[in-house]
C-alpha cells in the first residue's frame, strides 16, 4: 500500500511538468496579444501623455565642463540653458471617441481625442527665479509635450495674448517633455508685465491610455468618453466620476502643492513632470489570459483531489487501478487548461470553461465507468469534479476573498476526507 500511494504521489508531481507547460503557453499567448496591441498602436498612435503648454527662455551661463580629448580636463565655456515658465492656471476638457480594432483574433482598444487647453501665464518679468544670467526673452518659445508626434491628426495652433503661433516639432531641450512640439514667442517689454491668457484645440489618436501632467499653479481637468470600462490610473485620482453602460467622464483639481516642481525652474524637471500625470486607461471588460493563468494555479488541487477518489475507490472496494489509468486521467485533466485558453480567445473566458469543463468532466466519468465498474463510485466521481470545477470557477472570479474562500473549501474537503478514512486499517486495508 506504501509503495502504491508513493507511486501515485510521484505519478501526481509528474504532472506538474504538463501544468508548468500550460503556464508557459498563456504567458506565450499574452505576449502576442502585446504585440498585436503594439503593432496597432505603432500604427494608429500610442498611449498619449499631454505636458503643457510650458513657456521656455534661454540664457547664457558659464559652466565647467569636460574636454572631450580623454585627458579629464575640464574648462569654462558658454553654454545655453533654458529657464521654464508654468501657467498659473490649466483647464484641460479631454473628449475621446473609442473603438475596438482587431489584429487576429486579438482586440486592441484606440481612440481618437479631442483636447482643449486653455489658461493663463502671469506676467513673466515679476519671477522668482534670482537669476544673475540673461534671459533672451525675444527668443522665447512655447513647448508642448505630446508622446507620440505620429497621432497628431491636424496643425497645432495656439493664441497665446494677442497673438497666434504654429507650432513645429521637436523641442531644443528636454527639460519638460522627451517628446514635444514648440513654437517660436518673442516677447517684449509690454508682454512681461502683463497676464498671457491661451487657447488650444487639437486632435490626436491614441490607444489604451491617455494623461496629463498638472503644471497649473491650479488645474482643472475633465475626461469624457462613450467607454463604459475606464480604469483612473496616475497620481491623482479624479475628484468626482460617473460610469454608466453608455459611457464614462471625470474630473480632477490638483494644486501646484499637490506636486514636487515648482512653477519656475532652471534644467530638467522631466521625471517629476512625468510622475505626477494622471489619466485613464480603456480598459477591455475581460481578460481571458488572466483568468485562464489564475486556473492553471489550482491545477494540483484538482490533480490530487480526482486522484484521491480513484484511491479511495482503489482501497475501499479493493480494486486494481494501474498507474497508466491514473496518468490518462491526469493528462485529461491539463488537457482542460488548453481547451480554456484556445476557445476563450473566440468565445470568451465564461463560455469557454463551461465546454471545456463539461468536456473532460465527460471524458473523464465515462473512463472511470469502464475502471470502476460501480455506479456509486462514478457518480461520486462526477460530483467531486463538479463540485471542484464550480468552486476553482467561483475562486477565479473573486478578486479580494479568493484566499478566504480558497482557505475554507480546502479546509472542508479535507475534513471529510479525514472523516471518510478514519475507521479504515491502513495497514490490512488490501486484504
Amino acid at each position: 500500500m506504501s509503495v502504491r500511494v508513493a507511486v501515485i504521489a510521484i505519478l501526481a508531481l509528474l504532472l506538474l511538468i504538463p501544468l508548468a507547460m500550460v503556464q508557459s503557453l498563456i504567458q506565450e499567448r499574452e505576449q502576442r496579444k502585446q504585440e498585436a496591441q503594439q503593432e496597432v498602436s505603432d500604427t494608429w498612435g500610442g498611449p498619449q501623455t499631454i505636458v503643457g503648454p510650458v513657456i521656455s527662455v534661454p540664457y547664457e551661463t558659464v559652466m565647467r565642463v569636460a574636454i572631450n580629448d580623454g585627458t579629464g580636463k575640464t574648462e569654462l565655456r558658454n553654454v545655453r540653458q533654458y529657464a521654464h515658465f508654468l501657467p498659473e492656471v490649466l483647464n484641460v476638457t479631454a473628449e475621446m471617441d473609442p473603438e475596438k480594432r482587431h489584429r487576429g483574433i486579438y482586440d486592441v482598444v484606440v481612440y481618437k481625442g479631442r483636447l482643449e487647453l486653455s489658461g493663463t501665464f502671469k506676467p513673466l518679468g515679476n519671477n522668482d527665479l534670482g537669476m544673475n544670467d540673461k534671459l533672451l526673452w525675444d527668443q522665447a518659445m512655447v513647448v508642448l509635450g505630446i508622446s507620440d508626434l505620429r497621432s497628431i491628426r491636424e496643425q497645432v495652433r495656439m493664441s497665446i495674448g494677442t497673438r497666434e503661433v504654429a507650432f513645429e516639432p521637436g523641442a531644443p531641450v528636454q527639460d519638460v517633455a522627451g517628446v514635444a512640439v514648440n513654437a517660436a514667442l518673442a516677447l517684449s517689454e509690454e508682454d512681461l508685465l502683463r497676464e498671457l491668457p491661451f487657447r488650444l484645440t487639437f486632435q490626436v489618436n491614441g490607444s489604451s491610455s491617455i494623461r496629463m501632467v498638472p503644471i497649473g499653479r491650479v488645474t482643472k481637468a475633465s475626461m469624457s468618453s462613450s467607454w463604459a470600462d475606464p480604469s483612473f490610473k496616475g497620481a491623482f485620482l479624479p475628484d468626482s466620476s460617473t460610469i454608466t453602460p453608455k459611457g464614462s467622464s471625470a474630473r480632477w483639481t490638483v494644486l501646484h502643492l499637490n506636486r514636487p516642481y515648482p512653477q519656475e525652474f532652471t534644467g530638467s524637471r522631466l521625471n517629476e513632470l512625468q510622475e505626477s500625470a494622471f489619466g485613464v486607461d480603456l480598459m477591455l471588460p475581460v481578460d481571458e489570459y488572466r483568468k485562464s493563468d489564475r486556473a492553471a494555479k489550482y491545477g494540483m488541487m484538482l490533480i490530487a483531489l480526482v486522484f484521491l477518489v480513484f484511491f479511495f475507490v482503489e482501497v475501499l472496494q479493493k480494486l486494481r487501478i494501474h498507474p497508466i489509468q491514473y496518468l490518462l486521467v491526469g493528462l485529461a485533466l491539463c488537457v482542460f487548461y488548453t481547451l480554456l485558453i484556445a476557445m476563450g480567445e473566440h468565445i470568451g473566458f465564461g463560455k469557454a470553461y463551461l465546454v471545456s469543463a463539461i468536456a473532460v468532466i465527460g471524458l473523464v466519468v465515462f473512463y472511470a465507468a469502464s475502471v470502476f465498474r460501480m455506479p456509486k463510485a462514478t457518480r461520486l466521481l462526477a460530483l467531486v469534479l463538479l463540485f471542484v470545477y464550480g468552486f476553482m470557477f467561483t475562486i477565479i472570479h473573486q478578486e479580494d476573498f479568493a484566499l478566504l474562500i480558497g482557505s475554507l473549501g480546502l479546509f472542508v474537503v479535507l475534513a471529510i476526507v479525514m472523516a471518510l478514512s478514519r475507521k479504515i486499517d491502513w495497514y490490512n486495508a488490501r486484504q
